[in-house]
């Protein structure tokens, strides 16, 4: 068995990662088991050097405020800004502190230097803005929506003004609130206020939508997307508020299936734009159905991924990252019954897996699952090895 395995293995290059696909993907979802690692980031860093210069892609898509992330796209497009103000003020999660982020930016920077605007690549965040304490206010993006259309359009045909928006919205300390994320009763989501907030923002949305053809032409397609992404964020943002203050036992089922809705909505218009790299943990991106225990109750919702899949099919590629060690927390060399125990014994240091030849290779013995010591690493489900078009394996993650 050793040996078929062995073959189902090459290196982690773009040429042998297309192999693997039945089309090519104008969205290559390439995820990770867990965060802040930046031997992961430096190989998706090569990995997308390669789908530039190889493949056409344009656009990398990350696991990251998507209204910040516009502050890394207009400094790496035009460079509006410095690198360190960038690196602070348009990650979220702290994503900013990685250095291998900050090469990202950089590289980008620099290959875009002196290219017309057509040949630029492209930076995204696809998360809303959403931290595991809570979520943002739904101002920015709602006033910017409400600025796009007041500049362009007849002022009678927009739901409101921004005077009424500010009165509504109140102070921002009402959305954001901590303690709401755990007493429902601190949300001001289902408040007359906020119940009119998405009525409003609903109303914008769709005129922004029935006014395309004037805007596009008044405008710039890209201003017009970034006012769809402002329409997105709103009501997406909106919608999640209104679920912190929800008290049934659905309410955080709800709450991580809005957040997964959000980055399936912001990877489908990346996927408009052309091919793009996306890069996310494994449970945002998989096709299976994802799974998790939050204060005790078991969660089951439908990721970004399987979301995106369903809609692109063929043209959604998802190549799942497993692991071997992670020494500085607690990861040791995983049992050789385990899907990355038999991947450990290979001789490289990282290579991508063909997952069905593996799957044959394997037969009907299913591995056994891995367990982590550690809870912020996920390990493979080895019953979710078919809807996986690859798996690139990392034999050793060193520390940061």
């Amino acid at each position: 068995m050793a040996t078929d395995i062995k073959d189902t293995a090459h290196a982690v290059e773009a040429a042998a990662v297309m192999k693997l696909l039945p089309a090519r993907p104008r969205l290559l979802a390439l995820g990770e088991p867990t965060h802040g690692e930046d031997t992961l980031l430096d190989l998706r860093n090569e990995l997308f050097r390669q789908l530039v210069e190889q493949e056409g892609y344009g656009t990398i898509a990350i696991e990251s405020d998507c209204m910040m992330g516009l502050v890394v796209d207009d400094y790496v497009t035009s460079g509006t800004g410095t690198l360190d103000e960038v690196m602070e003020g348009g990650f979220s999660h702290g994503w900013g502190a990685s250095a291998a982020n900050r090469e990202l930016v950089r590289w980008i920077r620099a290959y875009n230097d002196g290219r017309p605007a057509s040949e630029r690549l492209r930076f995204a965040g696809f998360d809303g803005p959403l931290e595991i304490t809570g979520a943002a206010s739904p101002r920015q993006a709602l006033t910017a929506l409400h600025g796009y259309l007041a500049a362009r359009v007849d002022a009678d045909l927009l739901p409101c003004t921004a005077e009424t928006l500010a009165r509504l919205l109140g102070t921002d300390d009402r959305w954001t609130n901590p303690a709401a994320m755990m007493d429902p009763a601190q949300s001001v989501g289902q408040s007359a206020e906020a119940r009119e907030l998405r009525l409003l923002a609903d109303d914008l949305a769709a005129l922004l939508d029935a006014q395309t053809p004037h805007l596009i032409t008044a405008t710039s397609r890209d201003d017009w997307d970034r006012a769809r992404l402002y329409g997105r964020t709103a009501t997406g943002l909106l919608r999640y508020h209104y679920w912190m203050a929800d008290t049934s036992p659905a309410r955080m089922t709800r709450l991580v299936s809005v957040r997964d809705q959000m980055m399936a909505h912001n990877l489908l218009a990346l996927a408009d734009r052309g091919p793009a790299l996306v890069h996310a943990h494994n449970g945002h991106l998989q096709r299976n159905k994802s799974t998790m225990r939050m204060g005790g109750l078991p969660l089951e919702w439908w990721s970004a991924g399987a979301i995106v899949s369903a809609h692109l099919g063929e043209e959604y590629g998802f190549l799942a990252t497993a692991l071997g060690t992670i020494r500085h927390q607690g990861v040791d060399t995983p049992p050789p019954d385990t899907v990355e125990g038999l991947l450990y014994a290979l001789p490289d240091d990282r290579y991508v897996v063909d997952t069905p030849r593996l799957t044959t290779a394997l037969g009907d013995t299913l591995p056994a699952p891995r367990v982590s010591p550690w809870f912020g690493y996920s390990p493979l489900d080895p019953a979710h090895l078919a809807g996986n078009d690859g798996i690139v394996f990392v034999k050793d993650v060193s520390q940061s």
